[in-house]
């Protein structure tokens, strides 16, 4: 687990399903986890006990659960995920444009799932959290996922991303946080804004 800006932390863990190692981030003075897997030093790993953890989109559940558990967490997800919890998973559901814990905003981003969430989070100078839309490889450049994960038609759905991402373009912020890939620390924005218009 890493110190990535004061107060916001970044730890990858191998995904077992997927077999690839994948982000997740805990902001501390809001005690909010986003997209978490256990990290691994274990459930004592956090620097302040979390209070509540948001899920960019249904599939990042991950290990919520078993932190619920621990320290008695609110877990969060939009609307239209919440589908996805169906062997009791305790999921509170939140709309596109609310406000959620910590004072972060969810933005609707959709195309690849209809529950693709951005989190807006006013910390420093600004930080947006992606789900799955997209990716960056090691420290390459921001990417689309394989097409493979994008159904039936590709082109369709990176038409729709760009769109999204434009659109996120008008919050202020200079920090990207992804679910696949290491976070962008410092011009995101910019980065963003060239790969929405390429």
């Amino acid at each position: 687990m890493k110190e990535i800006a004061p107060g916001l932390f970044h730890w990858t863990v191998l995904h077992a399903k997927i077999q690839v190692d994948v982000s997740s981030y805990y902001l501390q003075d809001a005690g909010v986890l986003i997209d978490p897997l256990i990290p691994a030093a274990g459930l004592d790993a956090f620097p302040a006990p979390p209070r509540d953890i948001l899920l960019t989109n249904r599939h990042h559940y991950r290990d919520s659960g078993r932190i619920a558990e621990r320290y008695g967490c609110t877990v969060w997800c939009v609307e239209n995920g919440m589908h996805e919890f169906t062997h009791g998973e305790e999921v509170r559901p939140f709309q596109f444009g609310d406000t959620l814990p910590g004072n972060i905003t969810a933005i609707e981003i959709g195309s690849i799932c209809p529950d693709e969430t951005a989190l807006f989070i006013p910390m420093g100078e600004g930080v947006v959290a992606a789900a799955d839309g997209v990716i960056r490889m090691g420290e390459g450049p921001l990417c689309f996922v394989p097409e493979e994960y994008m159904g039936d038609d590709p082109e369709s759905i990176k038409k729709g991303l760009k769109a999204s991402y434009r659109h996120l373009l008008e919050r202020d912020f200079e920090h990207l946080l992804l679910a696949h890939g290491q976070p962008w620390m410092g011009g995101a924005k910019e980065a963003l804004r060239k790969f929405a218009e390429a």
